[in-house]
């Protein structure tokens, strides 16, 4: 793919920002929250005074005469994976920018953390087909190639299919990984509910909920249409109308009551983050309420 000079100008500005947020705010509560898969035995050396006795090596120390001890270092290479909901409805943004920009940059922010411990990370773009898989891997030049991806991926397709994405996730993965889901969910529960606890009993699952303004409560603006962008429909409605507006409040706290039941059914971890909100703010309480659960 050919990168404009204004996409090569993004890409560059995105990891000067984010590599900034990951070395000044998130890189030790990453590495704090995050843990790896366990203990390793490394290497043996000589017994000295303290040293717990359960840690000596029998073996090297009938060998050598004097006592020896193991030593061992955390296994701490993880998998993080980020799930990019591509749908239509993502194009969507009345603030200052779409949910899709802001996705792209929340996944660079998570790339870069990983890279900064040393994991690997991976990508799966979907809308209601997979429309890219990138494998998890390691380095910079790898997470740039990322970063590109989630800013330039043309998605072939308008709809939304969590549920097979998720499935397609859990078929990819042969060892427990980290998994940021980002979507607005702006699709019906049932369509993924198993599937995502499914993928959470394996898996480490953080659901991103992208949300707009205007998705829970309308102005009065008169008449307008509203284009569906997953299906292209257009209806005229008049939003002077105060029983319209209390409709659609009404119709919009019963559709987010039901994602959040699917999302606490599964037992998975969420940040929800506004359009018009501080991404920055929203990962700071997700890191500081999960190093405080690790510590009751």
């Amino acid at each position: 793919m050919t990168l404009t000079p204004e996409t090569l100008r993004r890409i560059r500005h995105i990891e000067l920002r984010t590599r900034r947020l990951v070395n000044e705010s998130f890189a030790g509560a990453y590495h704090s929250v995050f843990k790896g898969r366990g203990i390793a035995f490394d290497s043996v050396r000589a017994y000295t005074p303290g040293d717990d006795v359960r840690d000596i090596d029998w073996n090297v120390t009938a060998r050598a005469g004097e006592p020896f001890v193991k030593n061992y270092t955390e296994e701490r290479e993880l998998t993080v994976m980020l799930m990019l909901d591509a749908s239509a409805s993502n194009l969507f943004g009345t603030v200052n920018r779409q949910k899709r920009d802001l996705a792209a940059e929340l996944g660079a922010v998570l790339a870069f953390m990983a890279i900064s411990n040393n994991d690997k990370v991976g990508l799966l773009v979907f809308s209601d087909q997979i429309e890219q898989y990138i494998a998890p891997r390691k380095g910079r030049k790898h997470v740039l190639r990322l970063i590109r991806d989630l800013l330039t991926v043309q998605p072939t397709q308008t709809g939304t299919d969590l549920g097979l994405a998720l499935r397609t996730m859990s078929q990819a993965l042969k060892r427990r990984a980290i998994i940021f889901l980002v979507s607005d969910f702006l699709v019906d529960n049932q369509q993924y509910q198993r599937d995502l606890q499914i993928t959470g009993q394996r898996h480490d699952v953080i659901a991103i909920v992208l949300s707009d303004p205007l998705e829970q409560r309308w102005p009065d603006v008169g008449l307008i249409g509203l284009h569906d962008a997953e299906n292209a429909d257009v209806k005229w409605v008049d939003t002077g109308s105060t029983k319209w507006r209390k409709q659609f409040a009404r119709r919009s706290a019963h559709f987010q009551d039901k994602r959040d039941t699917a999302l606490l059914t599964a037992q998975i971890d969420r940040i929800d983050i506004c359009v018009e909100d501080d991404y920055v703010d929203a990962l700071t309480r997700f890191f500081q309420q999960r190093v405080r659960r690790l510590r009751q």
